[in-house]
Formats: structure tokens, sequence, C-alpha cells
């Protein structure tokens, strides 16, 4: 029974939380030896206090009646009375009526509500009531538990414990059955309206309602944890939040999302953020009431309340409340859990908590963040705050998908969001973002296309950003953007917000939740707008990536060998992979991959990947030479954190690309960070990375890998840095390619100082070659355009059979978008190629900038005898760059 607010709903969050397995253990989960055994027996509760309901009259040194109009906070239409018309003793049962009010009075019904403040206060325990309960719709009986002290704050800041609470029994539910469920709920967090809630319903077994007959209702109540029972059944339980720190010993995330408490620090005076026993660690009162509708009864069920259920008055009949002490540890009340399994199971009798999720530390590093961009990003739901209409991905002409809001009668204001309330997707997870490295050059910055405007001509376009949980706003028109443009109908424009503009105006940018776009409060009725590009960034931020394994070992990061006693071995594979490392295993169960533990002859240092939280990747390549002797074994990876300190282990079938091994096939894994955070692993601390079959299972099996990286997709060719297309290798996530004569360029041997190169061939069929990106990679090249260039070294080995044929320079944009194409001999060099010699040919960023290039999506850089002449040509390049000179 809340006591102010309204309860319409008890909604839980779900949160994936996986074992952290050691090095070298089985897939199977150790035993936690701190938790309860719940096959043994229990007999340690001792009682402490009782009410029998035995006397002539109501023992006033247990109960205080309140008398008050009040309505409970919730809207309820009784009168609580001391009249004993409303609670009596008979029989040996506390009797609590609620009856209809005589005409003319406050409220049109009576009833009684007693409690034992001051009186009868505990903390910890097992409370236990026997009643059989009030039925009919608005009837809302309850045994519950409130602070003695507000030691935390007002409600509900300094916790609630709702014992046992039913409405409506007995009342048609939506599906035609009888109401019979009833509820175990706690209450915490923030001030009202902010205030959360979490719980869980039950119902009797075999169809019994509880308004039928007596039923033992209680909660054992622990510190840290609350368990509540009807007849002797658990059927929930609820915990404190418990902290995931990183090896810095900063908050990261939640291994277990429980309640959680919001005060006043007495160092501070600043409002804090507790996920410890607070608010469920002081001594509370016990209260038993029955109300008359009320918020939460009168918009279920049948609605309202049935007067005829109360004519004759509606009784909560309660036989005894008992309370025990923990003889085992009364301090703590641990020793004497009443468990049975399931009883700490997320998919059994655990329920999950409503406490807010710590945001992720600063890591320091700049990096950007993006919104939208034509997929959702799962983090930032689009949102319609109180309008009840649902933004939705619709397909522009000029676009392709974008985000589409509407306005309707209701005010409301729109946007994307990342707060835990607003995310459905249950692979998000709300991640306020912290600006704070990029303040100087970074931007908000997003494309609006106003398709309808508002009806009202005269409504103001405004933008405004959040910082986490609304502590600080900053709300500005849309033409206080540095375009300085108001919304054209049916034109798609661009917006940018400086960081340092929005920072000065008083936004805390290190935990930006929310960025709204929208039609001034109450005037944007019959505007629909779509929304593309939304991000926070700013240019020429490059991610941190390492390279474990390309083309040799990593000093830093050995081959390991954890138990086998055998030495991993770098070998020669194809063309493609060269230099790869092989693992053998034995007899001995082992497992191995790479670490830099100085143990085991690494250097100490682990990798930092905090940054690449949002779309990084730990990437390899394996091919299976020899399958283990064991046809069954599963090929696992496992990553490790500061010294074991955390794991993670996984099946490769569970990878991105969720495959299992194929013998004499090279196969990519993937694997999120971000799924391995959620996991439990502390990413800023990584020093092991394991590739393996299954423990004891591996024997005989070899095998070999290549390309292993931690590292973010999006940061090959970050703007504003060079980009290397090729030397001694191709770019990542570019390819050598042939346009259209059906070759397959290679990587070729040449002289000392040039190395491995790329090596292409021309046939009979006209075609274009050179260097290709990724569907979807781009390279911006926008920073670079005062001095950057585009810089080639070019052997030809054979010369087309053409002796007039033109050398031809090439460099598209935007997957063709806009393209410039030269002649060699129009390099800043000037000349023509030479049979047998290297030679260097250079151009100017500006230059073809000039010539109608777009440079901020450079995706295919092409060098090639004119189209139809190359025959016979054969040609290497070498030391490929887009970048300053």
């Amino acid at each position: 029974m809340k006591t102010t607010a309204t309860i319409l709903s008890r909604l839980a969050a779900t949160f994936s939380v996986a074992a952290l397995l050691g090095c070298g253990e089985s897939a199977t989960t150790n035993t936690d030896l701190d938790k309860v055994d719940p096959t043994l027996p229990v007999s340690s509760w001792e009682m402490v206090w009782s009410d029998e309901f035995d006397g002539a009259g109501i023992d006033t040194d247990n109960w205080t009646f309140e008398v008050n109009c009040a309505g409970g906070g919730n809207n309820e239409k009784q009168c609580y009375t001391d009249s004993e018309d409303n609670a009596f003793t008979s029989d040996g049962m506390l009797n609590i009526v609620a009856l209809p009010a005589e005409e003319g009075a406050e409220k049109p019904y009576t009833s009684a509500r007693l409690n034992t403040r001051y009186k009868a206060d505990f903390k910890y325990g097992r409370i236990e009531m026997r009643a059989k309960l009030p039925y009919g719709q608005g009837s809302w009986p309850a045994f519950w538990m409130m602070p003695t002290d507000e030691r935390y704050g007002g409600w509900p800041r300094s916790g609630e414990i709702d014992i046992m609470e039913a409405v409506n029994l007995k009342a048609p539910t939506a599906e035609g059955q009888a109401e019979a469920s009833v509820h175990g709920t706690l209450h915490y967090g923030k001030e009202w309206p902010n205030n959360a809630s979490s719980g869980k319903a039950y119902q009797l077994p075999d169809g019994q309602n509880p308004a039928d007959d007596f039923h033992t209702y209680a909660i054992e109540w622990q510190e840290g944890e609350i368990r509540w029972y009807v007849d002797d059944y658990l059927f929930a339980t609820q915990r404190q939040s418990k902290v995931r720190y990183n090896s810095k010993g900063e908050p990261v995330g939640l291994a277990h999302r429980g309640w959680f408490a919001e005060y006043f620090g007495q160092g501070s005076g600043e409002l804090e953020t507790h996920w410890d026993t607070a608010p469920f660690d002081q001594e509370f009162y016990l209260i038993l009431n029955l109300a008359v509708g009320g918020d939460w009864p009168e918009n279920v069920n049948t609605l309202g309340i049935d007067a005829g259920a109360f004519a004759d008055g509606q009784s909560y009949i309660i036989d005894y409340v008992r309370v025990y002490e923990c003889a085992l540890d009364p301090v703590t009340g641990k020793g004497c859990e009443t468990v049975r399994p399931g009883y700490d199971s997320k998919d059994d009798a655990l329920v999950e908590g409503a406490a807010p999720i710590p945001s992720p530390p600063s890591s320091g590093i700049p990096q950007n963040l993006t919104i939208f961009d034509g997929s959702v990003n799962p983090n930032w739901p689009a949102w319609d705050c109180c309008g009840g209409s649902t933004p939705s991905l619709v397909a522009d002409d000029e676009r392709g998908d974008v985000m589409e809001f509407t306005v309707g009668a209701a005010p409301t204001v729109n946007g994307f969001i990342s707060r835990a309330e607003f995310i459905t997707d249950p692979s998000g997870q709300p991640k306020p973002f912290d600006a704070s490295p990029i303040i100087e050059n970074g931007a908000i910055s997003f494309d609006m296309r106003v398709v309808s405007a508002p009806n009202n001509p005269d409504a103001a376009w405004l933008f405004k950003v959040e910082s986490v949980g609304a502590s600080t706003a900053v709300e500005i028109p849309l033409n206080t953007s540095s375009e300085g443009v108001d919304p054209v109908p049916g034109q798609w424009q661009t917006y940018t917000f400086p960081l340092q503009m929005l920072a000065d105006a008083g936004l805390d940018v290190s935990a930006i939740d929310v960025i709204m776009i929208f039609p001034a409060w109450g005037s944007g009725e019959g505007a629909v707008y779509r929304v593309d590009n939304a991000q926070i960034a700013q240019d020429g931020i490059s991610l941190p990536e390492l390279v474990i394994f390309e083309e040799g070992m990593n000093p830093a990061w050995p081959m390991w060998d954890c138990c086998g006693g055998s030495v991993p071995t770098e070998e020669m594979d194809d063309a493609e992979h060269d230099l790869v490392a092989e693992f053998r295993i034995g007899a001995s169960p082992t497992v191995m991959g790479f670490i830099t533990r100085s143990a085991n002859g690494g250097s100490d240092e682990p990798f930092d990947a905090t940054p690449l939280l949002d779309g990084g990747l730990i990437q390899f390549e394996m091919k299976v030479v020899s399958m283990p002797n064991n046809p069954d074994a599963a090929w696992l990876f496992k990553v490790e954190a500061d010294n074991a300190a955390s794991a993670v282990e996984l099946n490769l079938t569970e990878s991105e690309e969720g495959q299992a091994p194929v013998a004499g096939q090279w196969q990519t894994y993937s694997f999120k960070i971000s799924d391995l955070a959620d996991a439990g692993l502390d990413v800023s601390a990584i020093d092991v990375l394991m590739i393996f079959p299954a423990w004891g299972a591996g024997e005989g099996a070899v095998y070999r890998v290549d390309n292993v990286k931690i590292f973010h997709p999006d940061s090959g060719a970050p703007a504003g840095d060079s980009l290397t297309l090729f030397k001694d290798t191709v770019a990542d996530q570019w390819s050598i390619w042939d346009c259209c004569g059906g070759s397959t360029p290679t990587e070729e041997q040449d002289d000392d100082a040039h190395g491995t190169v790329a090596q292409y061939v021309i046939g009979s069929a006209p075609t274009v070659m050179g260097f290709l990106a990724e569907d979807g990679v781009y390279f911006d090249a926008s920073a670079l355009l005062a001095d950057g260039v585009v810089r080639f070294e070019m052997k030809v080995v054979s010369a087309p059979d053409n002796p007039d044929a033109v050398w031809k320079f090439k460099i598209e944009s935007g997957d063709a978008a806009t393209a410039v194409e030269l002649n060699l001999s129009d390099s800043q060099e000037g000349q023509a190629p030479s049979v047998g010699q290297w030679q260097t040919y250079t151009y100017s960023l500006q230059d073809l900038f000039d010539a109608g290039l777009d440079i901020s999506a450079i995706d295919v850089v092409m060098v090639f005898p004119a189209w139809g002449t190359g025959e016979g040509a054969v040609y290497r390049l070498d030391n490929a760059v887009i970048a300053r000179p």
C-alpha cells in the first residue's frame, strides 16, 4: 500500500548476468558457498512479538488507530476511523470492516487503519500474518511496513515494504476469470513523482481465492534481501543491487539490478545514489488497513467501485500477526532463510529491481555517438514524451529509412532518450553519453525534414538536451544552430549545436541522455517531421585498437599454452594469411591463446576497451587443421581481465557469425565488447584471450589463428587521420580490386624497399583496378583538405599491348555519387610510367575537391590503363595513402 502517488502498474526491467569463470575451468558455474543451500532445514526462528487478537478489544499497547479522510494519498474513497464498527476483535480475530458512510459524509465509505509505530518497530526477521481477505471491485486490503524514522528522506526514499496487497478479489479479470492475485512489492529510490517500485504477483494453487479462506502471508527480511511467502511457499525474492567495478575501482554496471536509495550525503550535501542495503536497513513498523477504491483498484478489473459489494460491509479478518527473529544472527537476520530451488533465479522467484545502472566512467578518450543513422540504436530509442504516439521508421525518398515523429492534440516533446524506463529492446541499455572529451570541437547535430507543419503557423521549433535524470537541461530555438535556419517544409536541413555552447548554457555534457526536437509545447498539433543522422560527434576522432596477431606476433601479447606444455609456433599459411599462429593440443587438458601477463612472457599491458563499448569487437580468424579426437568437443572463446578478476567464456557458435569450425577453412569470429561487459567482463583491463576446444576434450586438435584484434569497425578510417590504403597489406575494410575483368589481384613480394605489394593483371576484358572499400565504409578526408594528398607508388612490370594506352587515376566517393578521373601525368610529379621502375604519383585533395569530388566519403581509388586499352598490362602498387605530405 503506497502512501502517496498512483500505482497503476508494476514493471520489472530485464538485465542479463552471466557466470564468471577462471582460467582453465569448465563452462559449469562453480557453487557459491556464500549462498544458502535450499535442501537444508531451518529451525532457528524465535518469536519476539505477536498479537493473537484473543483479548476483549484491540490492544492499544500494540496498535495505534489512524483517524483521517486523506484517502491514503491514493485518492481512496474512505475515511479511517477508530470506531468499533470499523475495527474490533471477535472469536480471537481482528476484524477490519469497510462500510458505507452516512449520507453527506466527507467520503462515501469508512474503514480502519492500524499501525505499530513506536510500539513495535522491527529491523530484520520473519513477519507473518494469517488472514482471510475481503472481496469486490474496489476492495484493497494490505499488510505492510513503513520506516519508523525517515532517515533517508520523504516517501519513498526511506522505503516501503508491502508484505501483502490485493485488489478487487473475485471481480472479473480481462480474461473473464475471478481476480485472485496477491502482490508483494517494494517502494524506494527517488522522491515522488520519480519514485521506483518492484514486485511480483502470486496466485494460490488449484484456483483457490484468498477471499474464501485463511492463508498465511509473510516476508523474511534480512540484510540485503527480502523474500515473500504465501502459505510458506516462497514466490518472490528481492535484493540490494550489486555494482560491478572495473580495474580502476570505477562503477561500470550492475551484476544484479535490485533496489537503490537516493539521499543527501552527509559530507557533500548533494543528492547521491546508493546501491547498498539502504533504505531497507532501518527499523520499520507494521500497518494493517482496508482501503476502498483509489487509483489502483479503480483502474483495473471492471473499474470503479462496486457499491453492492460493500452494502453490508466487507471484512478483512486477521487471525494473528507474528514477528520472529533469526537466533543465529539477529544483527543481520541471516542464517534462517526458508528457501527453495529457484528462489534466486530470474527465471523463477528473483525479481529485478529498478535501480539505475551506473553511468560508465569517462575514459578521457574522445569518442563519437551515433544516435540514429537509418537504423535504431537500441540504447537510444526514439521517444514521444507525452502524446501517446509511437515514432516509427519510414522510407524517405531521399534518405532511405528515417525516423518519423508526429504531434497530435496532446502537448508533447519528441526525440531520442537513453533512460531505462523507455528502453524496450532487450539488447538495449541506458547509456548516458560522456561528451566532455570532445567539448571544445564536438557538436550535437541532426538532419530534419518537416513533412507537415504544425496547425499553428506561429509554433516555434525548439531543440532541447538533458543530462542524466534531467539534472541539467538546455532548451533553445532550432534557428540558434550553427546554420541559423528555420525549418522549411519539404526540405532536409542540417542543425548543429556546438557542445561548448550548450555547456556554457548550463548543460552537464558528461552524461547526456535525452535529445529533443519539437514544436513548442502545446503548439505542435498536426506536425509530422523526420530526423536522420542524429549524432554527438567531433571530426578527427580515432578509437583505440589493439592488434594481437597480424602477420606475426605482438611481442607484448605472446602466444600461450596454459597447461599442456607445448610451445605454439608461427607458421606460413596461404597467400592471404601468410604468417599465422599455430596451436597443438596433446593429452594434457589445456587452454590456449594470447596473454600479456609478465608471468607468462607478456609485457603486462592490459587493454582498456572502455571507449569501444558502443560497437567495438574482439575478432579473429581461425582455421582448424586437425579436429580433436573427440568429435563432440565444443570450441570455446574465453577472455579474462585484471589477472582473472573477471572472465567470460562462450561457445564459438555464440559469435556474431554464429558458426562452428569447419576443418580446412579460414573462418572469422567476432564478439561484441558490450556483450562481454554485460556478461560480467571488466573491459578496462583485458589481459588474456583464449581459443580452444573444451577443457579435457581437445586432444589431437591442431588449429591456426590470424588477424586477432580488439577494435571498432568504424574506426579504421577516422575523419581527419591519414588512411594507408596499402603498405605491406591492404587497409582493414578495404580490398585490392578488379572491377570488371574477372581477375583476382594478388599480394606479391617485390624488392627489399617495398616488400609485399599489390599486383594487378589485365586480360582481354576491359576493366579498371585499384582499392575498394567495403559496403558502408567511407574515408572522411575533410580535415585534410587544406594540405592533404592522395599518393601512391607504381611499378609497371609489363606495359599494355596497346602502345598508345593512357594511364589513368580515378577516385570516387559516396558510392560513385561524385568522381574525378585524371591522367597519371596530371600528378604533381607530372610523369608517365616507365616499365620496371618504381615511381611516385601525388594528387592534391584541394585540387580533387575543386574538380568536384566529395572528399568526406571516399570509397574507391583506381589506377589503370584507359578503359579497353589495358590488355597485357601487369603492374604493382605500394605505399598508397590519403594523408598530409
